[in-house]
């Protein structure tokens, strides 16, 4: 996370410089070669063509630096490159990193999604003109159109669905946003939203939710639609995408929009990501877990690495307290304090919880979780 921010520092002031780079010239070019043959099969930095030193420039930058800054897959890489060409409209790029979606693994059912994700944001005609650019690689593919049905819901069912997905990425609602329209139009609006945007779109099939509201978020960033970043900011967490993810994926999108509109993204996420969480939001909760006896030492150094961690890299994690039974000390009660339901969430994806839940699965004998409710919210734990 450290380095993730730092280079959010970097970029706000002076730009990306070579000596905030974790790797030696050497490495950069190493790593460019290797990320660009896996991703269209051929070779990097080659020196031809009619301008080879632009070219040169471009890909140390974008396969060398770029595509090893945070913690995404080559997959999400490639899915945040093919929706932001997309909304970009730059169709023959596009069309080459499609190529390079599907050589890294992306399905032709997500890679199609990819781009229906679009309509919503940048309309239909360009959607459109992003999905027959993206046809035709699958042409080339031997890959048959029309694919297979991805809708899940019905005309009876799509405002219901709609709302649930709503719901969950924006508690509270948006009904206030569109009032005041002349005629009142701003409900129509709002029931579009609902239905058609979050109903008919964000919950197809092939993509998680989690991944439609981390690719829109790209999509906002190359639009730079201010407004939207900040609420969509809150949206990812809450259906588990960490600010890390989040500021990863940005810088994902720089080489191809700019460092303007990246920028301003960035400013977005370090300003949301620095806002204090009202107290009455805190997500508080008691663990009473009871561990096989014979392997209690070990348990307690997953325990121990897993919550020195949490409290050192999660600024949600406000407290993870742990005590055992006196008598009894293979009965352990943790108190966890989450800044809101969303830093929770996030918690749970941390490499540094999978590695303790995985590490002692067959350690715990029982578990029970407790919601409660402080008595007196916001008091600090001296």
């Amino acid at each position: 996370m450290r380095k993730v921010i730092g280079i959010i520092a970097l970029a706000l002031t002076v730009g990306l410089s070579a000596t905030a780079q974790t790797t030696d010239t050497m490495d950069r070019i190493e790593v460019c070669k290797q990320n660009y043959h896996t991703l269209f099969g051929g070779e990097a930095l080659t020196g031809q063509g009619t301008d080879p030193e632009m070219m040169d420039i471009l890909q140390k930058f974008i396969f060398g630096e770029v595509f090893q800054t945070g913690e995404l897959t080559l997959k999400q890489r490639e899915m945040i490159t093919c929706i932001t060409l997309a909304t970009m409209q730059t169709l023959p790029q596009l069309k080459a990193h499609a190529g390079a979606a599907l050589n890294v693994g992306v399905t032709s059912e997500e890679l199609r999604e990819v781009m229906y994700l679009t309509a919503p944001f940048i309309g239909f005609p360009k959607m459109l003109n992003a999905v027959a650019t993206v046809n035709e690689v699958f042409k080339e593919r031997g890959i048959s159109l029309p694919m297979e049905k991805q809708g899940t819901v019905t005309e009876e069912t799509r405002h219901e669905t709609g709302k649930a997905i709503q719901d969950k990425l924006y508690p509270g609602g948006i009904a206030s946003v569109m009032e005041g329209l002349p005629g009142d139009m701003g409900e129509d609006v709002e029931r579009f939203l609902t239905d058609y945007f979050f109903g008919e779109i964000y919950s197809r099939g092939a993509l998680d939710l989690p991944t439609r509201e981390l690719l829109g978020y790209c999509v906002l960033t190359t639009l730079e639609a201010e407004s939207q970043l900040h609420s969509h900011y809150h949206g990812n967490l809450n259906v588990g995408n960490s600010p890390e993810t989040l500021t990863a994926a940005v810088i994902q999108c720089l080489p191809y929009i700019g460092f303007p509109a990246a920028i301003k993204a960035l400013r977005i996420i370090k300003e949301e990501y620095a806002r204090p969480v009202p107290a009455e939001n805190n997500l508080v909760r008691l663990s009473k877990i009871t561990v096989d006896p014979a392997q209690l030492d070990a348990y307690n150094a997953f325990l121990k690495e897993e919550i020195e961690a949490s409290m050192r890299l999660e600024p949600g994690v406000l407290t993870l307290y742990a005590t055992a039974e006196k008598d009894a000390p293979h009965k352990v009660t943790i108190l966890e304090i989450y800044a809101d339901r969303a830093a929770y969430e996030s918690h749970l994806q941390t490499p540094h919880f999978r590695k303790y839940k995985q590490g002692t699965l067959s350690m715990v004998k029982e578990l029970e979780l407790m919601d409660a409710k402080p008595l007196i919210p916001g008091l600090k734990i001296k």
